[in-house]
């Protein structure tokens, strides 16, 4: 099938790129001109694992392309996802104004066609329909403009035209450093729309993921796909990222009661992962969440529960639970070391969680900040930051290059990102090149007798 993806950042360029790769012809269309000759040349602009090898692969049998023209893109594909960012304003609500532009945009370049609008983006609740709306504004700008312009055939062109397209809600689940392997591999597929037109395009779109042909294990049943509404379906992925944010604040609170009796949180979180109904996922007690997508998703429902009259308690609780957690790391270090002023504490992991660039609502961003204010000394080491030089929006932490560095004349390190090679560190050489060997396990996940047999004194979250 002709696909074009508006927007390259992590859903777009990963939708993109996958379905390319299962054999559909893919323009992927941003503004960016240096991001689109990055992309053209065959690298990706952000680190995800497995995502430039099928950029590549794809891009050499013809079924990528890029570029700037949003009008090449529109009237190449049957199928339009629009995937740019819905960041958050202030107030919590999303920004939906590059929705909105590209909305217009797509308006503007329709012609006698059908097309299926495919809302990739998060975007509010309900806004299928205003989705719709702006595309048709977009079609009334392009034919006033025609007119003004003193178009004499502008009547001809457009007297018998009628935007033919319908609006879906595809909602993306993808987990930042597993987008891949999330994309071929999906727990479900919702598809939200009451047309059954649109619905069996998508379905064909996606039939090699929902069929098993591209997944780990091909022997598994098929996908389930999900058909329903459009506010259902746009309710689906908020409600999702609020129940996992709520399930880890969850734990993260039995953490802190853990501290207080002497319990083992995970001892208790492996005992109660056991129940079917709870499962063992999302259990892992630490210093919170962040990203791009609990923290926005959870104050958008919010927000939207507030514009219709309902107050999200249980929501609210755990946004402020999480809040409190990121300073777990910091109290911890003023139990061991007293005063932090003048002290140097060292973080192992920037980013947001592991195999990811992303520093978006990072808890290491209000702990370096909070470390500053006590007015001790920071340094970080990040495999990923400290390999790419990329320093944006980081300020009072000294990026190390390696974990030697990292720890040599600090006062105690923080285990901030659980990066796999975390596990594997010399972690007696560490120890001696510090002034004092404390280790503040911020994710439980060091070996507590392995850290401990090196000479580091081990603090965890609720053990």
């Amino acid at each position: 099938m002709r696909v074009c993806v508006i927007g390259t950042g992590y859903v777009g360029l990963v939708t993109g790129a996958s379905l390319a790769h299962i054999g559909h012809h893919v323009i992927c269309v941003d503004n960016n001109e240096e991001k689109v000759k990055l992309m053209k040349a065959g690298q990706s602009p952000i680190y995800e694992p497995g995502l430039s090898d099928i950029m590549q692969s794809a891009s050499s049998s013809g079924n990528l392309e890029f570029t700037t023209d949003l009008g090449a893109g529109v009237a190449h594909g049957e199928i339009l996802f629009i995937a740019v960012g819905t960041p958050p304003l202030p107030t919590g609500e999303s920004d939906t104004r590059y929705v909105e532009a590209v909305a217009r945009g797509i308006g503007s370049h329709l012609d006698n066609s059908y097309k299926v609008i495919v809302n990739k983006s998060t975007v509010p609740i309900g806004s299928g329909d205003w989705v719709r709306m702006i595309v048709l504004d977009g079609v009334s700008e392009r034919q006033k403009s025609l007119v003004a312009a003193g178009d004499v055939g502008v009547e001809e062109k457009f007297g018998e035209f009628t935007a033919q397209f319908d609006v879906v809600s595809n909602p993306e689940f993808l987990r930042e450093g597993s987008a891949v392997y999330d994309t071929f591999n999906p727990d479900r597929i919702v598809l939200g729309s009451t047309n059954p037109k649109a619905i069996a395009m998508m379905q064909e779109l996606y039939a090699p993921i929902v069929e098993r042909k591209v997944a780990e294990d091909q022997s598994l049943p098929p996908v389930p796909v999900v058909v329903t509404d459009i506010n259902s379906a746009e309710m689906i992925k908020y409600a999702a990222n609020a129940f996992l944010a709520t399930k880890i604040s969850f734990i993260n609170e039995v953490a802190n009661i853990c501290d207080r009796v002497g319990a083992d949180v995970t001892q208790v979180a492996k005992g109660i992962g056991l129940d079917s109904r709870i499962g063992n996922k999302f259990l892992q007690a630490g210093i919170g969440w962040g990203g791009s997508c609990f923290p926005k998703d959870v104050s958008a429902l919010i927000h939207t529960a507030e514009d219709y009259g309902y107050d999200a308690q249980l929501m609210k609780a755990a946004v402020t639970v999480n809040q409190r957690q990121r300073l777990i790391a910091l109290e911890k270090l003023q139990q061991v070391l007293k005063i932090l002023k003048g002290k140097t504490v060292g973080l192992l992991g920037l980013t947001f969680k592991p195999d990811t660039d992303d520093m978006r609502d990072a808890p290491a961003l209000m702990l370096i900040e909070q470390l500053n204010r006590l007015g001790a000394k920071v340094k970080a080491f990040d495999p990923i930051v400290s390999s790419t030089g990329m320093r944006h929006g980081l300020t009072g932490v000294f990026v190390e290059t390696d974990p030697e560095r990292l720890a040599d004349g600090c006062d105690a390190l923080v285990l901030v990102t659980d990066w796999q090679q975390f596990r594997n560190l010399d972690f007696a050489k560490m120890a001696k090149l510090m002034n004092n060997p404390v280790m503040i396990d911020g994710r439980n996940f060091l070996d507590r007798k392995e850290v401990e047999n090196a000479g580091f004194q081990y603090v965890g979250v609720g053990r």
